[in-house]
């Protein structure tokens, strides 16, 4: 069994255990989280969710709104699914018989669902080198280990975004969650280094055809405004997948950039959390 060690750990977030789970406990009540720790009482059936990927000190605040929220009924599998800022390894890479491993402990990767999905989608290796580097998905696994003692996870890390990528992942993933309970968590951050008051125009015009599960006018707008969302793929994907799970609508829980957290609103990032019900 490989032990995929972490990558940003003392940099994304706290690399000691008791700093961790204080930091998260922060990013809960803090001013711009949901302002309580879970569980939730919320009563509804969530398909998937898009959460940011920055250290826990700009978007941990962000992405806790979309863990609350799910909270109250945990699956005991996530697919998580983001962008490979690295470019290294395969255009889309998934890893079996492996741990990854956080200040908080080891969490196991479903190798049999990994192997499924492989099958379910040529255009998915088996590859753990293109996991080495990348962030995107391993700042959500400490936030799920403190919300949930008993899970597995199936990693995906994608090169190629394009549109047609996105609906043969989403469909995979969409299969897999028809035969077992899970949560598909979409990782991406919105506009990159922009003003503030640009990047909260750039991302209100592409977070309304996510709310729509409008995957065409979703890349439309991505396109003609050339907005820099790093996981635009993976928000695609999770669109399409929980389209296909049944899903009719997105939830924007709460958006904010590094500038309104901050107090810098120069050169901004913006994080949305937004859940498909």
């Amino acid at each position: 069994m490989q032990i995929r060690t972490p990558a940003v750990a003392g940099m994304f977030y706290p690399g000691e255990k008791n700093e961790l789970k204080k930091s998260i406990k922060e990013s809960f009540l803090h001013k711009f989280g949901p302002g309580k720790t879970p569980p939730s009482k919320i009563k509804k059936k969530i398909y998937g969710i898009i959460c940011p990927h920055a250290g826990y000190m700009y978007s941990g605040p962000i992405a806790c709104h979309s863990f609350y929220a799910i909270s109250s009924d945990l699956p005991e599998l996530f697919i998580i699914i983001g962008p490979n800022h690295w470019g290294i390894g395969s255009n889309i890479a998934t890893m079996k018989d492996s741990k990854w491993q956080t200040p908080l402990g080891e969490v196991e990767v479903d190798s049999e669902t990994v192997v499924e999905i492989s099958k379910l989608s040529d255009a998915i290796e088996i590859d753990s080198f293109s996991h080495s580097r990348e962030h995107s998905l391993e700042v959500q696994i400490p936030i799920l280990q403190e919300i949930s003692s008993n899970f597995k996870i199936v990693p995906i890390v994608l090169i190629n975004q394009n549109k047609e990528i996105a609906f043969q992942i989403g469909t995979a993933m969409a299969e897999i969650a028809k035969k077992k309970k899970i949560i598909i968590i979409g990782s991406s951050d919105f506009t990159h280094y922009e003003s503030n008051e640009f990047a909260h125009e750039q991302d209100t015009a592409l977070i309304e055809p996510i709310l729509k599960l409008d995957v065409d006018k979703f890349y439309e707008i991505l396109h003609k405004r050339n907005i820099s969302a790093c996981g635009y793929g993976a928000i695609a994907s999770t669109m399409v997948a929980c389209k296909n799970l049944g899903a009719t609508k997105g939830e924007l829980l709460k958006y904010a950039t590094s500038g309104d957290i901050t107090g810098d609103t120069s050169s901004v990032v913006g994080y949305g959390s937004i859940i498909f019900t």
